[in-house]
């Protein structure tokens, strides 16, 4: 009896884990009814590829961009266009919003022929992906939820709500549906929209209360652009001490100086294939965004009361690499053209 309960217990567990590593696209699809039609703001590199795994996933999506060629390219699969961020909102059950900066999303969620025009709304949910400042995260929450709902219908919405739910994977990962969503806002709010995270990537992480997702997007980022000047300052300085970066970065991932900056995206062109320095530091993760969101850091970190030195130093190294002229290039030609570094043969 004992080793038959254990095969029970096994097989009870071993159905567990195969509900919870369902498909991504089978799993969005059982909980689509909740929210059937989705509104897309913003189609830029990001969000036109998240709006289109929407698509994929089986979701009605009503799209919008002051683009109208990146409509256009919608249109012509299908996808209904809209002329403003309010004829969106009337058609959709949920908006997501994907934009430049922190004023961008403040002007389409709350000026004129905005998302929240009238007060009384028909989406229940609200998603913006964006990367800005928890500020505005938290201030837009506090007006989306002092808003009313157009229909009450028999489940727990009573009134709309904003989730931030800035995302980690770059272009790629927005392509291939597996971004990583840092989430804040109503824990409610989060378990209602995590099919719809799931069609566009793989991972959800829930970090508590309105503005979290913002503020750990960019804590994360801000590690990263410090990672990376780490690694290209100590790379730079190894080719002028004599040792080639090839063996410097493996002496890097096979002890403590391992990082993301050194394994997977390595600034030096010429040591790994795949990524924007044996490309010319073409695509990837431009310079400008990336001090934009240093400049975040920098400021958030001030109305805190933080001092924050290399945050400091970031700020003023990625700010210089863009006034030189490298803006679109991505951030790792801080390599190149910061420090001076070398190709390797």
């Amino acid at each position: 009896m004992a080793v038959l309960y254990k095969v029970r217990s096994l097989l009870h567990l071993s159905k567990c884990i195969s509900t919870r590593i369902l498909p991504r696209r089978f799993y969005s699809a059982q909980v689509s009814s909740q929210f059937e039609t989705v509104g897309f703001i913003g189609l830029g590199n990001m969000g036109s590829r998240m709006a289109n795994n929407l698509i994929k996933a089986g979701y009605r999506v009503a799209v919008h961009d002051i683009n109208c060629n990146a409509m256009k390219k919608f249109s012509d699969i299908g996808a209904a266009t809209k002329e403003t961020p309010t004829e969106v909102a009337e058609a959709s059950d949920v908006v997501i919003t994907m934009l430049p900066t922190s004023s961008h999303v403040y002007d389409v969620y709350t000026g004129q022929n905005g998302l929240l025009y009238g007060g009384n709304l028909r989406p229940r949910l609200f998603i913006d992906s964006s990367t800005i400042d928890p500020q505005t995260s938290r201030k837009l929450s506090t007006i989306v939820s002092n808003c009313t709902l157009k229909e009450q219908k028999e489940d727990h919405w009573k009134k709309p709500a904003l989730l931030d739910a800035p995302v980690s994977g770059g272009v790629l990962a927005a392509e291939a549906g597996t971004l990583t969503f840092m989430v804040g806002g109503s824990e409610e709010a989060y378990m209602a929209a995590e099919p719809l995270f799931l069609s566009m990537g793989k991972n959800t992480v829930y970090c508590g209360g309105a503005g979290n997702g913002s503020a750990a997007k960019i804590c994360n980022n801000l590690a990263l652009a410090i990672s990376m000047l780490g690694v290209s300052e100590s790379l730079a300085l190894g080719q002028s001490l004599g040792i080639s970066a090839s063996t410097l970065t493996k002496v890097f991932n096979s002890s403590s100086a391992r990082c993301w900056s050194s394994d997977s995206y390595n600034p030096v062109p010429g040591v790994m294939e795949g990524v924007p320095s044996s490309r010319n530091y073409d695509g990837g993760f431009a310079s400008k965004l990336m001090a934009k969101d240093v400049n975040i850091a920098a400021t958030s970190a001030k109305e805190v009361g933080l001092r924050c030195p290399l945050t400091s130093q970031a700020q003023e190294i990625y700010t210089e690499l863009c006034e030189d002229g490298h803006e679109t290039k991505d951030f790792s030609c801080v390599f190149r053209h910061y420090y001076s570094g070398k190709n390797e043969i």
